[in-house]
């Protein structure tokens, strides 16, 4: 996602939470949020080979 969708993707969910963040807030979620994803892109990234096992399901 770019800065643009991390903001709009904030901005819902601050109405679906029903919170109220100042500007602010909302800025250094946006950096984390930007943290985050750059992250996570290698794993996303990493080739899975399609026969590959689904872990099972833990049911209690």
């Amino acid at each position: 996602m770019n800065e643009h969708e991390w903001a709009s993707y904030i901005g819902h969910m601050e109405q679906i939470l029903q919170l109220t963040l100042d500007d602010p807030r909302r800025a250094e979620l946006l950096i984390q949020l930007s943290r985050i994803a750059e992250m996570a892109a290698p794993l996303m990234a990493f080739p899975l080979d399609d026969r590959l096992e689904v872990a099972g399901v833990y049911q209690a």
